[in-house]
């Protein structure tokens, strides 16, 4: 198994669609490359940005969290 690398909250903001070519969104620790999704264009999804940790934006998606479940854990937020 792959060891999962610590992301600090810098270094995900900055994995926005804007600041780099990455898209990055974090989720109970987790982070996820979103890069390749057609739903992250470049770093919004509806109203939500990525870069950040969207415990608190799930609440208002139409959606449960498996909808995680389709995206790679690149790491761990610290």
């Amino acid at each position: 198994m792959e060891e999962l690398l610590p992301i600090t909250r810098a270094q995900l903001a900055l994995r926005n669609g804007e600041d780099k070519d990455q898209v990055w969104i974090a989720f109970l620790g987790n982070v996820y490359d979103v890069t390749s999704s057609c739903l992250w264009l470049k770093g919004k999804h509806y109203e939500h940005w990525a870069g950040q940790d969207l415990i608190d934006e799930l609440k208002d998606a139409p959606h449960t969290e498996k909808v995680f479940d389709k995206f790679k854990i690149i790491g761990i937020l610290k």
